[in-house]
């Protein structure tokens, strides 16, 4: 097969390459140039994406003797990352703009511009596995060492991408296996640091950032019952579950600390409360996209069981789900190439068997059976039977 390998300038993507090279496929490496600004990249161990990430990824390819280009998607991801990243704080949510990335410039942007250019699949360093469903469709499961397990921030893919998607890395047992293997390669990055962070921050302080993006005013801090026990700098820097930084002026009556409860942007007003108020048991969600073929009960709205993750290293909870149909579509589909993954008109329902803590709107709910990653949702709502939202 023709293999675009997508590098990134990290010993995964490295390893993964070399596999695919091993395996007789006709590779072809590409970095993706995000920033014409370098400097608002994170750069080092973490971050990605940087010139110096480049650098590592053509030695990378010349050392496996396959061609190397750069591809420059800075204005893609400005538009679907940053920009997407900036009217969700603004609107009060909490996005995760790793998953737009994969779902916007990894397995869209770049997918779409390989299968033009004649690719058969691209390949990526990503901990997580695809397999066969029997039916000729292709299913997403978790890596085999869950340590490293990716397949959370990937469950934004769907059926289509799928198909054209290869996982080298994914029944690897460890990273350290992965290193040693870079290094009997005599590729230069076998030690290199993991990327972690929000690379388009440069200084990591998201706070200072989103502050010369948005207009952040004060406002006041209220508690669950309607008073203002504080004041803030701008409710759009917050987010639910938070504790530091609330500067609080009044203690609680139990003496025990405060956490943000809910944040409401229109009216610049920040809800705090006890940490028993964050109990989570009821999550609806919206842009609903399946990893494959929707499960049975999608189509008639019934109730199925689950296991639900909200973050990338999160525990999966139990719950059941449904999908019920929703008014007013959601204008950010799932994938342009599958009609069927396009569940903008849904809304999925999540009801957790035990109260969850830490869940903000904006964040996305990735549902599990077993090791299936099923599909997603970006949280809208998110509600406790302890207190319900104004």
């Amino acid at each position: 097969m023709k293999v675009l390998a997508a590098m990134s300038g990290g010993v995964d993507s490295a390893v993964a390459a070399a596999r695919a090279v091993e395996a007789g496929h006709d590779v072809v490496g590409v970095h993706l140039a995000l920033s014409r600004m370098p400097g608002t990249l994170r750069t080092g161990s973490r971050g990605c994406c940087t010139i110096e990430d480049s650098s590592d990824a053509w030695r990378a390819c010349e050392k496996l003797g396959i061609p190397f280009y750069v591809w420059d998607f800075s204005e893609r991801f400005k538009a679907d990352v940053v920009d997407d990243f900036i009217s969700e704080y603004a609107a009060g949510r909490t996005p995760n703009p790793c998953m737009r990335c994969n779902e916007k410039i990894k397995f869209e942007a770049l997918l779409d511009k390989a299968i033009a250019l004649g690719f058969d699949a691209v390949c990526t360093g990503h901990y997580a596995t695809v397999i066969d469903d029997g039916d000729g469709g292709h299913e997403l499961h978790r890596a085999a060492s869950w340590a490293k397990d990716q397949s959370y921030v990937l469950g934004v893919l769907n059926a289509y991408q799928l198909q054209y998607t290869m996982f080298p890395l994914g029944a690897t047992p460890s990273k350290d296996q992965v290193r040693a293997e870079a290094a009997e390669r005599g590729i230069s990055v076998a030690q290199k640091p993991d990327s972690h962070d929000i690379c388009f921050i440069p200084d990591g302080d998201t706070r200072g950032w989103l502050a010369e993006q948005i207009e952040l005013r004060d406002g006041p801090i209220l508690d669950q019952d309607g008073e203002q026990i504080g004041e803030h700098a701008g409710s759009q820097a917050y987010t639910v579950g938070q504790r530091r930084g609330l500067k609080l002026g009044r203690p609680a009556p139990d003496g025990k600390p405060r956490f943000v409860l809910e944040i409401r942007p229109k009216e610049n007003t920040v809800v705090a409360g006890p940490r028993d108020l964050l109990d989570i048991d009821r999550i609806t969600g919206i842009r609903v996209s399946w990893a494959g073929a929707p499960v049975d009960e999608a189509a008639s709205g019934e109730w199925f069981r689950i296991d639900l993750q909200i973050r990338a290293h999160a525990d999966p909870v139990p719950a059941r789900a449904r999908v019920e149909e929703h008014q007013e579509a959601d204008s950010q589909q799932a994938g342009s190439q599958d009609a069927e993954s396009q569940q903008g008109s849904y809304r999925l329902v999540v009801e957790l068997d035990d109260p969850l803590q830490g869940v903000a709107p904006g964040q996305t709910a990735v549902m599990y059976q077993g090791t299936r990653v099923l599909g997603q949702a970006t949280i809208d709502t998110a509600r406790s039977r302890h207190y319900v939202p104004a």
